[in-house]
């Protein structure tokens, strides 16, 4: 019944299951290029400078096997005085390697779900030295 009512005024009815993420622009470049079957989500990446660290960097970017190894850039927000980005459409219900970057250097992240071990030359070109040795940050992709 609501489906035949929103179609009078040209509209698809709302879908259940929490809120509607709205999608970029369509003139905008899209962030993350290849749209996969399956369940997708969008994911914030945020990045906030070190404690006791002034100088703020040029440039902040996130790269991933979500973008294809290829940077994407922060935006500054003066409000939160961090650098964010929101990805849309990444592949659920998998494991994602990604990196940081400020500055073209790798830097931690304290909201990644884990570290794991290079693979490839790509992740290779990213990695991080821990105390354990190379490390590249994982995002699990777990959607309803």
């Amino acid at each position: 019944m609501l489906s035949s009512f929103g179609s009078l005024f040209g509209r698809k009815a709302g879908h259940k299951g929490g809120p509607v993420i709205p999608e970029p622009p369509a003139n905008s470049a899209p962030l993350v290029r290849e749209y996969s079957r399956g369940p997708t989500f969008s994911k914030v990446f945020r990045w906030r400078l070190p404690d006791g660290q002034t100088e703020e960097p040029k440039r902040v970017e996130v790269v991933g096997s979500f973008t294809h190894w290829q940077p994407v850039p922060l935006a500054r927000d003066s409000v939160l005085d961090a650098w964010h980005v929101t990805l849309h459409h990444l592949q659920g219900n998998r494991t994602h390697h990604y990196m940081l970057l400020v500055d073209g250097k790798p830097t931690y992240d304290k909201g990644c779900d884990g570290l794991a071990v290079p693979h490839g030359p790509q992740e290779e070109k990213y990695q991080l030295q821990t105390d354990k040795g190379p490390r590249v940050f994982m995002l699990f992709a777990q959607t309803k």
